[in-house]
């Protein structure tokens, strides 16, 4: 499986194929086809850093009112997504 980074290059490696896309005016079906596929890297990644960080900070929740405030908004930026 690969980690973190691995997976932040390979977006930046995409987003950069469609820079040059666009820079060559390749057709709009190609682009967005790309667009797609960085989208759904850019979920996947979300997922993983959500699923890495989740049960941490839960943990962290019941051991202080601060906490349980990050904890709060950590929710609801998921709920967001």
């Amino acid at each position: 499986m690969k980690n973190n980074q691995q997976l932040i290059n390979n977006i930046i490696g995409q987003l950069q194929g469609i820079n040059n896309m666009l820079t060559k005016n390749k057709e709009c079906f190609d682009v967005l086809t790309q667009l797609k596929s960085v989208k759904s890297a850019v979920d996947s990644l979300t997922i993983k850093v959500i699923e890495e960080n989740f049960f941490d900070c839960l943990k962290k929740c019941s051991t202080s009112e601060k906490q349980e405030e990050i904890c709060k908004k950590f929710l609801q930026k998921i709920i967001k997504l």
